[in-house]
């Protein structure tokens, strides 16, 4: 009877931390549409909303961790259940780095406003970013439904993502050697696709996270990256 009371207790523990993540999940998604919606239509109210909002999202990722040390602090979880709370903490981290990307656009979109833009590329922007939108409700079903095909889709799909800002790249590479007037608007996009790609990254994690939660093992294929400029902007 103990054993099993500890066990019902635990599980009631799992459901509220993972019910926090979904509410954690929702709020990122949020964010992702509303930034690009800002971008697009130049809201400078709506993106002041995004950056305001990443406090709750910072919020509930402090909240998940803690409650996760304490559930191992108090339940001494071994095996399959220590990687349940393992994985909601990296979940929680890998949707805080999104939430952080999606102001991190919101606030260069105050700063173009300042700039006449003339590549005409907010709508392919707009898109990229619901493609990584709608990557992250798949990762986070998956997640609820332990649904690994679903997951491994969704790795599959970020190869679309990575197309979509080589696209964009090439596209503010020439804009900005016709006209150096739109370099540093050209530049400042440039930033926006590659938070974009990068928010698409960090959703392969969390797919990646929830096949490792039921196999046991990460997945052994690499990632099947497209971003061929990795080097020349990050490494660099």
């Amino acid at each position: 009877m103990v054993e099993q009371h500890i066990a019902s207790a635990f599980d009631r523990d799992l459901e509220a931390i993972q019910a926090q993540i979904m509410k954690m999940g929702g709020l990122v998604e949020a964010a992702i549409v509303d930034s690009a919606r800002a971008l697009e239509t130049r809201d400078e109210e709506l993106a002041q909303k995004v950056r305001l909002g990443d406090k709750a999202i910072d919020g509930l990722e402090e909240l998940i961790n803690e409650e996760s040390a304490r559930v191992i602090a108090m339940r001494a979880p071994a095996a399959v259940d220590l990687r349940v709370v393992l994985s909601v903490m990296k979940i929680a981290g890998n949707l805080e780095r999104i939430g952080d990307y999606s102001k991190n656009i919101a606030k260069r979109t105050g700063v173009l406003v300042q700039w006449h833009d003339n590549t005409d590329s907010s709508a392919a922007l707009r898109r990229m970013a619901r493609e990584v939108e709608l990557m992250l409700k798949d990762a986070l079903d998956a997640y609820i439904q332990r649904d690994t095909e679903l997951a491994a889709d969704v790795i599959t799909r970020d190869r679309e993502v990575d197309q979509m800002y080589n696209a964009l790249f090439r596209e503010f590479l020439t804009h900005m050697m016709e006209d150096p007037r739109n370099i540093t608007a050209c530049m400042h996009l440039h930033f926006i696709a590659k938070n974009i790609e990068r928010m698409g990254d960090h959703v392969t994690s969390i797919a990646e996270e929830l096949i490792y939660l039921v196999t046991g093992r990460r997945p052994e294929d690499d990632r099947p990256k497209a971003d061929f400029t990795s080097i020349s902007t990050e490494e660099a």
